[in-house]
């Protein structure tokens, strides 16, 4: 099972950009379609973005199209997410996840640990 170490949250203000990465081990890293979620306390946990095995295909949350981007770099066993014009409703704990299936959202099955992305007004 893969492992995956999420790092790059933290505090910035309304408007602002914030790139987060995920490493994963192993390697076997390039057969995984890999993802992000985020989830904020008291809520449900959501998907914001997955990306496939090659990278050649993405799919975000209507929520965050147009300000998120998600890249993989399958020589660094590393899934980026930029993120820019950031809002107050984007704060939340963000998970990178990994699917051996397909990058459907209900088939990320291996998590990380979170990294907690906080934006201010």
């Amino acid at each position: 099972q893969v492992q995956l170490v999420e790092s790059g949250g933290g505090l910035v203000q309304a408007g602002g950009s914030l790139r987060l990465s995920c490493a994963a081990s192993g390697r076997t890293f390039s057969s995984y379609a890999m993802g992000w979620f985020r989830q904020d306390s008291g809520k449900e946990r959501e998907f914001v973005a997955s990306i496939s095995r090659g990278g050649g295909v993405t799919y975000y949350a209507d929520s965050v199209k147009g300000r998120f981007t998600i890249s993989r770099d399958n020589a660094k066993n590393t899934v980026y997410l930029q993120m820019n014009s950031l809002k107050p409703e984007d704060t939340a704990v963000y998970y990178c996840a990994a699917s051996g299936v397909t990058s459907r959202p209900a088939d990320f099955s291996s998590w990380g640990q979170g990294t907690q992305v906080t934006v201010s007004s």
